[in-house]
């Protein structure tokens, strides 16, 4: 899997959301660098795993449209003699 990156704009507003997360729920300031660094963290360390389960929703998602798809072939399918 290559590295989770964002771009300067995403960064910003991620870490602007742990920095107010912070403030907010856990009554603490935190700074800048440190919540860049701690955004770098969960990247690393626990992105995987929502990047993974995205993966297995989409996955899970196609599979559902292409059994619909499917099913509708097997609607407009004309009977003849041949066998399947």
């Amino acid at each position: 899997m290559a590295k989770i990156e964002f771009n300067e704009h995403e960064k910003a507003a991620i870490v602007a959301k742990i920095k107010r997360y912070f403030h907010e729920e856990l009554d603490q300031e935190i700074a800048q660098f440190d919540a860049e660094f701690l955004l770098d963290f969960f990247s690393e360390e626990v992105g995987a795993y929502h990047y993974n389960r995205g993966l297995l929703d989409a996955k899970t998602l196609l599979e559902e449209k292409l059994e619909t798809i499917t099913d509708a072939f097997y609607e407009i399918e004309k009977t003849t003699d041949f066998v399947r």
